[in-house]
């Protein structure tokens, strides 16, 4: 599969400057491309790597384009058109329908003719699998759960019963939707369990990476909505809501009954405490605790780097008297604020 660089600025826009024949059969990067690469300039701190790079043409910004004289597409967002250019050269394989006899499908289950069915994969009473979906080997789908038109769940993928995942989701290996929030209650020196009575309703074009997991609500359904992206292990807590395209990096935890806004991003290890909102195109950086509501569009970090062991240790023990350092102050410019108004 080869494009030139006229067809595909024909497909995603875009102006060429050089030669628009310029045959094109795959993606690289700027230091390893070659003969029939296309890559990419989105990062200023890199552009010394473009006047070196041997790649076929290149993607880049306007403010760019006099930094090389090899053919280039000159568009405004270089990184998200390349994942365009990406995804036409790497285009996902398509399900082979059909039902491999090793798989397992209760009779009640509801399997669209396009869809497939890899072997040792689980259907149970109920449940369907929309057009054109793949479910992979070791999957099991829980009875009445349905997978809408498009998905790809890879091996091992568990959703568990009731639960509902939209058109063109991406599910990968060990990812588990539905099973049981951490609900308990106290009493008499024991817990409590409460059954977890509510579903998991995932929304259109949703990717989940391998190992995350989304807990099905405690009484109202956990909701992810449409166009989320959730990196490897990840940890969805019950009654938690996502709004549509909304980011997560790897390790992030939310705990239950938190409600995300839409266009939120949330870095890596990032730790979302329970029953808290957060509002619309809010950033969260890299290992910050979030423990008050968030009102207020923005970016919010709350990290302590690391230092040597003693020094950190001195530093933290500073961070423990501060509010005790805070009254003193405000006592300090109370009695020179007294003093002033006495002299004069």
């Amino acid at each position: 599969m080869a494009f030139t660089l006229a067809e595909i600025a024909s497909r995603f826009g875009g102006r060429i400057a050089g030669d628009p024949q310029v045959l094109i059969r795959q993606v690289g990067t700027l230091e390893r491309a070659g003969e029939g690469q296309i890559a990419f300039l989105a990062n200023p701190r890199y552009r010394a790597r473009l006047s070196a790079t041997r790649a076929a043409a290149v993607i880049v910004a306007p403010d760019a384009e006099a930094l090389t004289t090899k053919p280039r597409i000159v568009c405004d967002n270089p990184y998200a058109y390349f994942g365009h250019v990406s995804q036409l050269l790497n285009p996902a394989p398509e399900a082979s329908p059909g039902v491999d006899p090793a798989a397992r499908v209760a009779a009640g289950a509801r399997i669209a003719p396009s869809a497939r069915i890899d072997a040792g994969a689980v259907v149970e009473e109920g449940a369907e699998i929309g057009e054109g979906s793949w479910i992979g080997a070791g999957c099991y789908v829980g009875a009445g759960a349905a997978i809408g038109p498009g998905c790809r769940l890879h091996p091992s993928a568990i959703v568990y019963a009731d639960c509902r995942i939209g058109a063109r989701a991406v599910v990968h290996s060990g990812v588990v939707i539905g099973a049981d929030g951490f609900g308990i209650a106290f009493e008499a020196e024991r817990w409590v369990r409460i059954p977890q009575i509510g579903r998991v309703w995932i929304g259109d074009d949703v990717d989940i990476g391998a190992n995350t997991t989304i807990d099905r609500g405690a009484i109202d359904d956990t909701v992810i909505e449409d166009g989320v992206k959730l990196d490897n292990q990840i940890q969805i807590g019950h009654n938690c809501r996502v709004g549509a395209h909304t980011a997560m990096a790897g390790f992030v935890g939310v705990a239950g009954s938190t409600d995300i806004g839409r266009h939120c991003r949330v870095g890596a290890a990032a730790i979302i405490l329970g029953h808290l909102s957060i509002c619309d195109r809010v950033e969260i950086s890299a290992a910050t605790v979030i423990s008050h509501s968030i009102r207020k569009p923005g970016t919010y970090t709350g990290m302590f780097p690391s230092a040597e062991h003693s020094a950190w240790a001195r530093n933290t023990a500073y961070v423990r008297h501060l509010a005790e350092l805070a009254r003193r102050v405000r006592a300090l410019e109370k009695r020179l604020q007294q003093k002033d108004s006495g002299h004069d």
